[in-house]
């Protein structure tokens, strides 16, 4: 397998959303020889196929994940993202900006239970 599918495996079988750093640690744990700039160049291509996307929740870092329609649910306290499937509003969201959109991405912020629980 090569890096680039192998990456792509990775990517596509998490739930985590991972970050560069976590999928080169995650290679690197499996035995993989890889450079830092080898998973970034991967990404970046990957990326550019369509294959996977990239998606921002802060200002810290980029995460993986994969190219189906889902949005997100981030805690505010923790930082866990979690996939949410909503129905598809892009037709509405064209009709109040009275634009043509080839996509968008929603994020909810809100406290996981176990923050909450932290006061």
């Amino acid at each position: 397998m090569t890096n680039k599918e192998r990456i792509l495996q990775i990517v596509l079988e998490s739930a985590d959303h991972p970050t560069a750093d976590d999928i080169y640690l995650r290679l690197r744990t499996s035995g993989k020889q890889i450079t830092l700039a080898t998973v970034y160049n991967n990404l970046h291509a990957l990326c550019a196929e369509g294959k996977i996307r990239s998606i921002s929740f802060d200002e810290k870092s980029e995460r993986y994940d994969k190219p189906l329609r889902h949005d997100h649910l981030i805690c505010r306290g923790c930082g866990k993202v979690s996939d949410i499937t909503l129905a598809d509003i892009k037709a509405q969201l064209e009709e109040a900006c009275g634009l043509e959109l080839d996509s968008y991405d929603l994020k909810m912020f809100y406290r996981c239970a176990d923050c909450r629980g932290r006061g």
